[in-house]
């Protein structure tokens, strides 16, 4: 079982790798078979291909995160955490607060990602 330590720097890869633009360097924090819903709600990408389809697509927008809370680990496979997306959408700045949990395998590897984020969530900068 991944340790709540693990977890948490996990976290803190994703964040520090999506702020490096290093795609592959994200894309590796996940298992072959895990899935992204990002937003819950839309069609879940599966799989590796997929899941660098959605951050190359993502890192082209030249968005940054920032951490608005300290990241959350659990009693069991999943850590959480709060950021916001500061993005140009559409030649708008914009910010989006957002909060992912990911689940992990017993390699330590993220077996899922869910962004929970609505439209209320993107306002203008």
């Amino acid at each position: 079982m991944t340790t709540e330590a693990q977890m948490r720097a996990a976290m803190q890869a994703y964040i520090d790798n999506f702020n490096r633009q290093d795609l592959e360097a994200i894309v590796d924090l996940y298992a072959d078979d895990a899935t992204v819903e990002d937003p819950v709600g839309s069609p879940p990408k599966a799989g590796r291909d997929e899941i660098h389809a959605f951050y190359q697509t993502a890192l082209e927008t030249g968005a940054r995160l920032t951490l608005s809370a300290p990241i959350r680990a659990s009693h069991g496979n999943a850590a959480a955490m709060a950021f916001e997306v500061a993005l140009n959408y559409q030649g708008q700045d914009m910010v989006i607060h957002v909060i992912d949990v990911m689940t992990f395998n017993d390699q330590g590897k993220y077996s899922s990602m869910k962004a929970y984020w609505g439209p209320e969530d993107m306002k203008p900068v």
